[in-house]
């Protein structure tokens, strides 16, 4: 079964299956909602078409985010507020509390990577890795950070470094 469908094709479907699910909830919810079926089934109806928007938004920001991952070099990995990296080359883990900076880097190439830094290392994730789509919800929860500019920053063509974020520093308790 497998060979009967494109490689490309099955890659589009599992990037946008929660867009998908989520317009089939509302898809059934509306079907309900029209239906003549009293007032409790056209309510019914009415609470699918809303659990699918708001399941909608953020499927669509991830599916948004994601860049074919898996055809580039390494795995990702988040587990409980760590990010794990191993590569074929480089690799290496950082906690997302330590976390100081977050910018997005696409070379000459065409390659483009995450490079996060904290105060004693720099990790530099390519943005196809395998895994990195777990990185938008790592991401989504750092303080302050434009989920809309991260986005953007992925898909945008353009070369050079665009730092995205940066945790503000805490003030000295002492001068």
């Amino acid at each position: 079964m497998s060979g009967f469908f494109r490689p490309e094709a099955v890659a589009a479907v599992a990037r946008w299956r929660e867009v998908i699910a989520a317009a089939g909830i509302a898809a059934l919810g509306l079907w309900i909602a029209v239906r003549p079926g009293g007032m409790v089934m056209t309510g019914f109806g009415y609470v699918l078409i809303l659990v699918a928007a708001v399941i909608l938004i953020p499927a669509l920001r991830r599916a948004r985010f994601a860049t074919g991952a898996g055809q580039g070099p390494g795995m990702v990995q988040v587990d409980e507020g760590r990010i794990l990296y191993m590569g074929p080359v480089t690799g290496g883990s950082m906690a997302l509390d330590d976390l100081r900076v977050l910018s997005v880097r696409r070379d000459g190439s065409d390659q483009s990577t995450w490079v996060l830094a904290d105060d004693a290392q720099l990790l530099v994730i390519p943005v196809d890795a395998a895994g990195a789509d777990a990185l938008f919800d790592a991401f989504a929860a750092l303080p302050g950070l434009n989920i809309d500019r991260l986005i953007h920053a992925v898909q945008s063509r353009t070369k050079g470094s665009q730092r995205l974020w940066a945790r503000d520093r805490a003030p000295a308790l002492t001068p």
